[in-house]
Order: C-alpha cells, then sequence, then structure tokens
C-alpha cells in the first residue's frame, strides 16, 4: 500500500473508532468523525468534558481502527496534539471540508481539535480474491 492508497482509503470514511488510555490505564473507545491529510495525519473534534480529552492531554498515544465494510479496516496508531486555530489552520480547513457542517460546534464551549501524526499503519483486505495485509511505520 501506498501512502496515496491509504489516503484514498481513509478519506472515504467518515468516521473511525478512537482508542485512548484512561489516567488510570484503562482502555477507552468512541466513534468520532475523521479527516484526513495528503501526510495521512487524522483531524477530530471533542469537547473538553469528554473523557478521550481528559485521557489525550495526560497521554497523547491513540489507537484508531478505521473501515470495516466488506472486511477492509485501517488499524492506525499515532500521537495527537491539540489544535490551534490561529497556527494550525490549514487541519481546520481539511476537517471542515470533509465536515462542514461541524463549523457550528465552534460554537460550542470547550470545543477542541486534534491532528494525530501516525507512527504504524495496518491496513488489512480479508476479502477471499483480494486478501492483502499490509504495515506501514513512520
Amino acid at each position: 500500500m501506498t501512502k496515496e492508497d491509504h489516503f484514498r482509503f481513509i478519506g472515504r470514511h467518515k468516521l473511525g473508532v478512537l482508542a485512548t488510555i484512561s489516567p488510570s490505564g484503562e482502555p477507552q473507545a468512541a466513534v468520532v468523525g475523521i479527516a484526513v491529510t495528503a501526510d495521512l495525519e487524522l483531524v477530530f473534534d471533542t469537547v473538553k468534558t469528554s473523557r478521550k480529552y481528559q485521557n489525550l492531554t495526560a497521554n497523547p498515544a491513540i489507537a484508531f481502527v478505521i473501515g470495516g465494510d466488506e472486511e477492509i479496516t485501517v488499524q492506525y496508531e499515532g500521537e495527537a496534539e491539540e489544535l490551534q486555530a490561529a497556527t494550525h489552520q490549514e487541519y481546520f480547513d481539511t476537517y471542515f471540508e470533509k465536515w462542514p457542517e461541524c463549523r457550528d460546534h465552534l460554537k460550542w464551549p470547550g470545543i477542541v481539535h486534534f491532528k494525530v501524526r501516525p507512527k504504524w499503519i495496518r491496513y488489512s483486505d480479508f476479502n477471499r480474491e483480494s486478501f492483502q495485509i499490509t504495515e506501514t511505520n513512520f
């Protein structure tokens, strides 16, 4: 799988399952809306009152699962960073291009956005005709 292949696959999906680690070490997961940059960075939003926000501020390590349709998934591990609009506008642009309706979320109290840099991606296609598993380290 090339970088462009990963970009196309992830870009076809609007949702991913985000896994974080609580401050006490417990795993926690949530479905979030995602957008992807050409560098395979993921962008999503949340609110400061969410468990995922508390987890990410304590430990930025994350894992995602994207896809699942037709037994094809991307497992994605990386590190999250909270974004500031003044210095990261291109990420907001990427997110709102995918999720234009989420511009209204900017009015929500405590809304924040994160980008995630990939460290490892595993593409798995378990269809009999096209079976393929590839791993990429960054």
